[in-house]
């Protein structure tokens, strides 16, 4: 059970479960732990959603513009682009399951749109990745209709 006391971005508000259309997910950036400079799987800026699995591991899937798409600059286009991958299983090499130790859940996204409870540590990982102009205008995102 001492291995554990390592999850310790895993808590009971973690979304546990791969969630339905229009269902709620996790909104992650990775920790201190994570080696951004070394990883060839999370780029920097990534838009970064998931839940959490039963052994206490994280099952994400991400998406960081990596073929500088314009409607995808805006950092809450590339969670709502990972977001719909995830909740329609889509096919990705951009998914992954990971310790929950990498990373850390800063908030939720759903099919209404993102809701930051954290958003220091958005800006904190936008920041570091030179990504600050992709930043959303507020805590909280709502898709609008379409």
């Amino acid at each position: 059970m001492s291995e554990l006391k390592d999850l310790t971005t895993y808590s009971k508000d973690t979304p546990v479960g791969l969630p339905v259309v229009g269902g709620r997910a996790g909104v992650f950036v990775p920790t201190e732990e994570f080696d951004l400079k070394n990883s060839t799987t999370i780029r920097k800026g990534a838009g970064i959603v998931g839940f959490g699995n039963p052994d206490g591991s994280l099952t994400v899937y991400f998406e960081a513009n990596r073929f500088d798409e314009s409607s995808l600059h805006k950092w809450e286009n590339k969670a709502r682009k990972a977001y719909d991958r995830l909740v329609m299983v889509a096919p990705t090499v951009s998914k992954a399951k990971m310790d929950a130790k990498y990373l850390e859940f800063i908030g939720y996204i759903d099919g209404a749109g993102i809701t930051l409870k954290e958003p220091e540590r958005l800006i904190h990982w936008l920041s570091q990745s030179d990504a600050m102009d992709t930043a959303p205008a507020g805590p909280v995102v709502l898709w609008g209709k379409k």
